[in-house]
């Protein structure tokens, strides 16, 4: 059976941590961005880290 091939847009979006879990970027920061408040845009700038339940999926895209 031949290898599985890496999703490239998975690839581009999640990166894996030391520890072993799975990095993604914040949503909803891509443009609106005037009425969203100071606050708000300074919290989107932080990464955070895929769900338990998409785990899984997303390390099967990566071929992790």
């Amino acid at each position: 059976m031949p290898k599985m091939k890496t999703h490239k847009g998975a690839a581009k979006r999640f990166k894996q941590t030391g520890s072993g879990k799975i990095k993604r970027r914040q949503a909803n920061k891509s443009h609106i961005m005037e009425k969203t408040s100071p606050k708000r845009t300074r919290q989107l700038r932080r990464s955070a880290l895929v769900s338990k339940a998409d785990t899984p999926t997303v390390r099967k895209q990566l071929g992790i």
